[in-house]
């Protein structure tokens, strides 16, 4: 059963950093595209950050380019969301997502697995 976990949310101020973990198992990692995606309170789930099977190609939301960083280690199946100079409007459950199509990766239909979620909260 595939499972992909998050884990590195938490409470922090205007400004500061985080770093979002996701773990998968269950799948051949490195087949995937990953992604991640974010939903605010009230609020339909956006996409954030994707990168495709190899890592060579990352895409990002305007509204997170410059600030956040995807990456994906294939020996550790684990992908990366470093988050820096983070704002109040970042507030959200991140969620991670696998796909095999990466051409999709925008889509929230198009994901193929999910994760449960992990809550990042800034305070201004």
């Amino acid at each position: 059963q595939v499972q992909l976990v998050e884990s590195g949310g938490g409470l922090v101020q205007a400004g500061a950093s985080l770093r979002l973990s996701c773990a998968a198992s269950a799948l051949t990692f490195r087949n995937y595209a990953m992604a991640w995606f974010r939903q605010a309170a009230g609020k339909e789930r956006e996409f954030v950050a994707a990168i495709n099977f190899s890592g060579g190609f990352t895409d990002y939301a305007d509204s997170v380019k410059g600030r956040f960083t995807i990456s994906k280690d294939n020996v550790k199946n684990t992908v990366y969301l470093q988050m820096n100079s983070l704002k109040p409007e970042d507030t959200a459950i991140y969620y991670c997502a696998a796909e095999t199509n990466y051409a999709q990766r925008r889509s929230v239909g198009a994901m193929d697995y999910w994760g449960k979620g992990a809550l990042v909260t800034v305070s201004s």
